[in-house]
């Protein structure tokens, strides 16, 4: 069985590659900014549809809720990738924008948790699968139909731009919420101008489908129709297919999920982490990490053109190599960057936890022991801290002991207050900083970095992907284990990260999930991937 030529008519001129582009990456940008929106207000989300009681509970309601969209996305690859492999690439991409625009827009207008109770959170779950559905049939259209376009040689480049797009649909919608913000003011932004950004997507949504429903078929997928060549049953295919199970799984393990949790990390990670644990004002924390993925634009359609030369491994493995070397030394320098005095307080003046009973539940309301209690008010106050056996609880601030007898035990709102204050004199200081220029200079710097990690792993991934499966199977192929390596081991990045952090009471602790993913995605990309120039897919591709 040969691949499917290129449709000879319908070859794209220049200007009709500039309208695929503009188009696909549009539609991109739009449908990435509905699904990110909800990780950009996680913390709006959590006070109106998830209140616990609990801010380390909510913060991990709402990051569930998060990962529950991405755990549809492997359905929503499997439903699509079949259609699009049956009916066509345009076709099925118009469909999962149209989900996407409906559903993130619902977000939007549910009533509060405060007027209709549980109802609030199931619905924002429920809206959640629909955009992890309709996600899991985007990337894989987008990507396939414009590789499908793109010259051989220039297949890198121009898919880079999808690529840059998934990072630019993040870029979006902090920049959304940052012009809604100034544009309504604090009180009414608390209040209900939070909503806007969610409705704002039917207006996108219409202009990607205008955008969209401009372009004509993929000119593969043309020929495959003429030829008679389209799959029966793409989903069986995927598996039956010639050394198809050992791309589908280097796919999944090597690419999918060692890329995903290091832009994931470059983004949210870092996004939360400043906001939280280092307590930077918002507004600061989203205009610097927007800066960064900007850079990380850039970069990732220069990494895809780069592709085209040195071929698809080489950029993706070195970029898991730095990412093991890197990943904690920029998290250090964005730390002590962003809030030197909280910093140094730790290091100065450790907060240390001593006694019986020192079992932290995150998932919890209520800690069930007096040393869960004050592991969870610390938790909630972003105070890194050790935990020690002992016979009797004790709280100690570089080695002093601090009067535990007087502490509010069954008045949970005035213990943080009270914890905050005993701490303040340590300094430790609980305000929203705004750090110097030169402070957010070495902050934008380090999450560049990051950024330039996730452009060398992520950059050649459109390109890599389409070439690595036959045309026939190809949006199921790589839809699949894209989406299952995105969806769960991307997708559930900030919840166990930041339950890594609950239970060990190190910020930094969480990391170590990211990095244990991408230390196994090495070891399987320098094993499944082909070194030397890009290829199509062919009968000799093993």
């Amino acid at each position: 069985m040969t691949e499917p030529a290129r449709h000879p008519d319908i070859v794209p001129k220049p200007a009709d590659m500039r309208l695929i582009i503009a188009a696909s990456s549009a539609g991109t940008i739009f449908e990435w900014y509905d699904f990110f929106i909800y990780g950009t207000l996680a913390s709006i989300i959590g006070k109106a549809f998830f209140p616990a009681g609990n801010e380390t509970l909510q913060i991990l309601l709402v990051w569930a809720g998060f990962a529950v969209g991405f755990c549809f996305r492997p359905l929503g690859a499997v439903l699509f990738g079949f259609l699009g492999d049956r009916l066509g690439r345009k076709y099925t991409f118009l469909v999962t924008v149209v989900l996407m625009g409906i559903a993130t827009a619902g977000v939007g207008l549910i009533p509060p948790a405060a007027k209709i109770g549980y109802a609030a959170p199931i619905l924002v779950i429920a809206l959640r699968v629909l955009q992890g559905l309709a996600l899991g049939g985007e990337y894989g259209g987008a990507a396939i139909y414009v590789a499908e376009h793109a010259p051989a040689n220039r297949r890198g480049f121009y898919t880079g731009f999808i690529q840059a797009s998934v990072v630019g649909g993040f870029v979006f919608s902090l920049l959304v919420v940052l012009a809604c913000k100034f544009g309504f003011g604090e009180a009414v932004w608390a209040a209900w101008g939070w909503r806007v950004p969610f409705v704002l997507s039917l207006g996108l949504l219409a202009v990607s489908l205008w955008m969209r429903l401009k372009l004509s078929e993929s000119p593969v997928f043309r020929a495959m129709q003429e030829e008679g060549e389209l799959a029966g049953n793409p989903f069986v295919e995927s598996f039956t297919y010639p050394g198809n199970k050992k791309r589908l799984f280097v796919a999944l393990l090597g690419l999918a999920a060692g890329m995903t949790v290091i832009w994931y990390t470059s983004m949210f990670s870092a996004l939360s982490f400043l906001k939280g644990a280092m307590r930077l004002d918002d507004t600061y924390a989203e205009v610097i990490v927007g800066l960064a993925a900007t850079i990380g634009m850039v970069m990732f359609v220069s990494i895809g053109a780069l592709s085209d030369r040195v071929g698809r491994k080489a950029p993706i493995v070195v970029g898991y190599v730095l990412a093991l070397a890197l990943m904690f030394p920029i998290f250090w320098m964005v730390g002590s960057a962003a809030n030197p005095g909280l910093a140094h307080a730790a290091a100065t003046a450790p907060v240390v936890v001593s006694g019986p009973d020192c079992d932290y539940q995150p998932f919890a309301t209520e800690q069930p022991t007096a040393c869960g209690k004050l592991l969870s008010d610390l938790a909630g106050s972003g105070v890194a801290y050790a935990v020690k056996a002992a016979p009797a609880l004790s709280l100690t601030a570089g080695g002093e002991a601090l009067p535990l007898d007087s502490y509010a035990w069954k008045e949970k709102a005035k213990r943080g207050k009270q914890l905050q204050a005993w701490l303040a004199p340590k300094g430790y200081n609980f305000a929203k900083v705004k750090p110097s220029l030169g402070d957010c200079a070495r902050i934008l710097a380090a999450l560049a970095a990051l950024m330039g990690l996730g452009a060398l792993t992520y950059g050649p991934m459109a390109a890599l992907l389409t070439e690595m499966f036959p045309a026939r199977i190809r949006y199921s192929s790589m839809s699949i284990p894209y989406h299952i390596g995105t969806g769960y081991f991307g997708g559930f990045l900030p919840l166990i990260a930041s339950y890594i952090v609950a239970k060990t009471g190190n910020p930094y602790s969480g990391l170590w999930y990211a990095w244990g993913v991408v230390a196994v995605a090495l070891v399987v990309a320098g094993w499944g991937l082909k070194s030397g120039p890009p290829k199509d897919f062919g009968d000799d591709a093993s």
